[in-house]
């Protein structure tokens, strides 16, 4: 087993790219190649930047560490356009949100923990 697969949060943000799979599957095929692959590829960006900081020095964990915040922070934005487009429903957004803010609050304690 690698380390990362001993974070609460490598295995929160593999779930969290899973619902971002499983919720824009119903966006509309116009979208395949655009919101709906954006939003995925930042999703899956989270738990593989976890993955790859763990095997560098905590300087630099922690800067992969930042990287994973950030592609959070683009699937809240761009669920957020999701959702005022219509594509996504509101009860789907929240989840998203509220799973989106769970799991910057434990990125920041890894940072923290890590010394930055």
């Amino acid at each position: 087993m690698f380390n990362f697969e001993k974070l609460e949060v490598w295995h929160k943000s593999i779930a969290y790219a899973g619902h971002t799979y499983r919720v824009t599957r119903s966006f509309p095929k116009e979208e395949q190649f655009g919101l709906t692959n954006q939003i995925r590829r930042a999703a899956n960006s989270v738990s593989s930047n976890i993955a790859e900081g763990s095997a560098r020095p905590p300087a630099d964990y922690c800067r992969f560490l930042g990287y994973a915040a950030g592609s959070l922070f683009e699937v809240v934005t761009q669920a957020t356009i999701a959702r005022n487009e219509g594509f996504l429903n509101p009860e789907n957004y929240a989840q998203l949100y509220a799973d989106a803010e769970e799991i910057s609050r434990m990125l920041s304690g890894l940072r923290r923990l890590l010394g930055e």
